[in-house]
């Protein structure tokens, strides 16, 4: 039951993942830094706050008790997942919401469920996977072939980003379009691979959430592992990457004088202050779900993947939902959709491998 339901959670965080960057599209006038660094405070310092506050009692004095190495280390590559996660709203903007998200998802499920393994085979630690484990046991080969079917789709909806590139160039070669693949993909190439501290961050940041843990044990015995326990790990996160994204929008807002849109009366500023409100939410949401799945199934790659896998599946279906496919040839359109269904497929391996431990 405890697969079912924790598969079914990162199912929540994914399509909150996914959907983020729909609620952007709609702001009227605003330049990217603008509403980047807005929906920013939401995502990275608000809401981690008020979502750590209603759940887990006294938590700041669960972070000022943590040592030095486990703050210095979580921020730090908080740091670095925020240079991932900039970029990910530049690969968005360059290369559209499906193949931005395909690759750059696909890069980080890779790198954020392998890493960690090989560095716990060469330092033991309670609890932890190491690589050996992918090799020697049913449950964790089953997992690395979920791992390598969702590579394939992954691959399958790149291909179709490049060839509805093709096909759009062919269709409108005058039209305007921010769509650059060259300047996308590179960016999301980086991305890819700084988004998966995340991971790291949370394995860094895990004594807190074990203390989390105990002390919602003392209080409820016997009634299982606390769902909420990593939201104390975020808040040490989430700072990290809003102090990248700060530093950067900062100096676009001041280089660009973008910073007078929040005052530029002939647009709608309430409106687009809560549509960023409603964005930057909507993305810190993926986190909160994926913290409650990962209390059930543990933090293996089986969590990261699954979760990346998700993200990729419901932004390519906003792709689809918002015509970002339109006007391409049938065998583009059939090779996204095969490559949605290919990560379809990854995710039920991936879920069945739980089963198998």
């Amino acid at each position: 039951m405890n697969a079912i339901s924790s598969v079914f959670f990162h199912f929540i965080g994914g399509f909150a993942s996914g959907s983020f960057y729909v609620p952007y599209k709609k702001v009227k006038g605003w330049s990217w830094e603008a509403m980047w660094i807005l929906g920013g405070l939401f995502s990275w310092i608000i809401v981690p706050f008020f979502a750590a506050w209603i759940t887990i009692p006294n938590f700041l004095e669960i972070i000022f008790d943590a040592s030095n190495s486990t703050l210095g280390y979580t921020y730090f590559f908080g740091l670095l997942w925020g240079i991932g996660g900039l970029t990910y709203g530049l690969g968005v903007r360059y290369l559209g919401v499906s193949l931005g998200s395909s690759v750059m998802l696909g890069l980080s499920m890779v790198f954020g469920s392998l890493m960690p393994a090989i560095y716990y085979y060469f330092n033991k630690a309670p609890g932890k996977q190491g690589i050996d484990y992918f090799l020697t046991t049913a449950a964790g080969r089953c997992v690395l072939i979920g791992l390598a079917v969702c590579v394939v789709g992954v691959y399958l909806c790149g291909k179709a980003g490049m060839m509805k590139e093709r096909d759009l160039a062919q269709e409108a070669p005058n039209s305007k379009s921010e769509y650059n693949f060259g300047l996308g993909i590179t960016v999301a190439i980086v991305s890819g691979i700084l988004s998966a501290c995340f991971n790291y961050a949370i394995e860094a940041g895990k004594d807190m959430a074990i203390v989390a843990n105990e002390v919602w044990k003392t209080v409820n015995p016997n009634e299982g592992e606390f769902l909420y326990q990593n939201n104390v790990t975020y808040v040490v996160i989430l700072l990290g990457g809003f102090t990248t994204n700060f530093i950067w929008c900062a100096y676009l807002l001041i280089k660009n004088r973008s910073f007078r849109d929040y005052s530029n009366s002939k647009l709608p500023i309430l409106r687009n202050v809560l549509l960023c409100a409603l964005a930057g939410t909507t993305w810190y949401l993926q986190f909160f779900f994926y913290g409650i799945g990962e209390s059930q199934m543990g933090n293996g790659a089986s969590s990261w993947i699954l979760h990346m896998a998700f993200i990729i599946l419901i932004s390519n279906a906003w792709g689809v939902i918002l015509k970002e496919w339109k006007g391409v040839k049938k065998a583009t359109y059939y090779t996204i959709v095969a490559g949605i269904a290919t990560i379809i497929l990854s995710i039920c391996i991936i879920g069945f491998a739980k089963t198998l431990e």
